[in-house]
């Protein structure tokens, strides 16, 4: 019988429950259970793919093309048996839309539809379907304690925790602890009050996790314990640490899994952390530094790109090369040119939706090929890479995507029925009105060339990456643009384009798929590997070598 661990978070969003969560995924998983992940979102959206990265962050898209809240990218870094999919993120408005479309079909029997038990029974049954056959599930439940929004998401677990007993189930409240430099004081007081908050519901939390600056004194240990009724070992310092990846070891040493597993009655083997110590020691002991810029249009919240930025991190362990990431809006690009470029020695250009800053990312790649310097492309960054191509290397004049000029004389991009005829589910996905059903989304598999820098950089000629974008590369420009010197190195199944380079430049590589959804630090991924070992051989002035997949 799967037990299940809930977290919830008080006082202010974004403590980190997401990484919490993760990180005590991490910990169980090296002491031999099976995890599975459910993230539990209280707003209205069916799923965040239609949101503004600025609202939300990143829309992370797992293997079955979900699109999903940023966490569920935490979970996968963290816990490979933690694989997300559709039962791994439901928002308020899924459970609704579920709720509502049950009531059209009769399946009520007349009742009249309450939040409580209709809601609240969908809730449960879908984070019971989402745990599957995995050991323990973790569930975390986004938003405050305390705001309206979450109150059905904390009625189910509190029920749950009714209904499966105490032995199967247990509560992780997050708070803050802030500390107080006019008086040097560290306050207890949210927490308490965010603690009465939660068991004013019914919830009494087994285990407290204090966001703080530094390590919890003693004394506050104490008196938070005393005040929320939780034993003072429950309560965990989490204390601000300058390695993500370093938690995993800080809540271990404090004794997290073991009181998880004691109160679940688990007899379970030590935690082998030894890979989180590896990854740790090569972070903190790189052999060289390089300077990447990531030109894109969200770097105001730079968790817009937080998958993309920890698989560069990922590559830099895995060659032991400390990563400097500059942040760069595209939209300076073109108001002040491509100075900001001049001492980088790497430039990626990440995906994107919008024709905002879409000339200073073209700009970006021209600077990257005429100099040289090692480009990555991902999504959006590869078809800007093409439209660059198409109007500098081929000559085509005013070429450009569809998606940003309908009246473009040379549609480089475009969506495949502007320029294909299709039939069946495909075509009427992208002539969907709906945003949210019009995207190609999730892992589907690729060809590459064999011998090419792509091939080469993942060690074999078929792979499978993720996707999530509508437009593509049109086709009845191929062979123009391959005449100019644009290598198609990369195909899908039926024949679209998935990755360019371009072969007398010492990197340039591009792909449609983001490769950045399966990199984790454990294993890193061959693509970000081989980008940065070409970054730090162009830092010192030597040619790129590929890196060994």
């Amino acid at each position: 019988m799967t037990s299940y661990v809930f977290i919830t978070g008080g006082v202010v969003s974004s403590l980190g429950k997401g990484i919490t969560s993760a990180c005590l995924g991490a910990i169980l998983e090296a002491r031999g259970l099976t995890i599975s992940m459910i993230k539990l979102d209280p707003y209205i959206n069916v799923d965040p793919g239609t949101m503004s990265p600025f609202q939300h962050g990143e829309v992370f898209v797992t293997h079955d093309g979900t699109e999903t809240d940023l966490d569920l990218g935490h979970y996968e870094r963290f816990v490979r048996t933690a694989k997300g999919g559709r039962h791994s993120n439901f928002t308020t408005g899924r459970i609704y839309e579920s709720v509502i479309r049950k009531e059209r079909r009769g399946e009520y029997l007349g009742a009249t539809v309450q939040v409580i038990p209709h809601i609240t029974d969908e809730i449960k049954q879908c984070v019971q379907r989402g745990a599957g056959d995995a050991d323990i599930c973790l569930v975390e439940i986004g938003g405050t304690v305390g705001d309206i929004e979450s109150l059905p998401f904390l009625e189910a677990i509190r029920q749950m925790g009714i209904e499966l007993g105490h032995d199967h189930v247990v509560y992780v409240h997050l708070t803050l602890v802030p500390y107080i430099k006019t008086s040097s004081e560290i306050k207890t007081k949210p927490t308490q009050h965010s603690v009465k908050e939660l068991r004013s519901i019914g919830i009494q939390p087994d285990i407290l996790v204090c966001r703080s600056e530094k390590p919890l004194p003693d004394e506050s240990r104490k008196k938070i314990a005393l005040f929320t009724n939780v034993q003072e070992k429950a309560v965990i310092s989490a204390y601000d640490a300058d390695d993500l990846y370093k938690i995993p070891e800080m809540m271990h040493e404090q004794g997290l899994d073991d009181i998880v597993a004691r109160q679940l009655g688990l007899d379970l083997p030590p935690a082998d952390l030894s890979e989180w110590s590896a990854i740790v020691a090569a972070k903190q002991n790189p052999e060289a530094t390089v300077n990447v810029a990531m030109v894109g249009k969200y770097m105001d919240l730079k968790d817009s790109y937080i998958s993309l930025v920890e698989a560069l991190q990922h590559g830099g362990i895995h060659t032991r090369t400390r990563v400097n990431i500059h942040f760069i809006e595209s939209r300076d690009i073109e108001e002040h040119g491509v100075g900001r470029l001049e001492n980088m020695n790497g430039i990626v250009v990440p995906g994107g939706f919008g024709d905002r800053g879409i000339e200073g990312k073209i700009d970006t790649v021209q600077f990257a090929r005429e100099n040289g310097i090692p480009y990555l492309g991902i999504c959006l960054g590869m078809q800007v890479a093409v439209i660059e191509a198409a109007r500098n290397m081929a000559g085509l004049k005013g070429a450009m995507s569809t998606e940003f000029n309908k009246q473009t004389p040379h549609p480089v991009i475009a969506l495949i029925t502007e320029w294909r005829d299709m039939t069946g589910d495909t075509e009427e996905r992208n002539e969907d009105s709906d945003k949210g059903g019009t995207m190609r989304l999730g892992a589907q598999a690729v060809t590459l060339i064999d011998g090419s820098l792509a091939a080469r950089s993942y060690g074999k000629t078929e792979i499978e990456e993720r996707h999530r974008h509508r437009y593509e590369v049109n086709n009845n420009y191929r062979e123009q643009l391959s005449a100019a010197g644009l290598t198609f190195s990369g195909v899908s199944v039926d024949d679209l384009v998935e990755m360019i380079e371009i072969s007398d430049h010492p990197f340039f590589l591009a792909s449609q798929f983001h490769p950045e959804f399966t990199s984790n630090p454990r294993d890193g991924h061959p693509l970000f590997k081989s980008f940065i070992i070409a970054v730090r051989e162009h830092s010192q002035g030597k040619l790129p070598e590929v890196a060994e997949a």
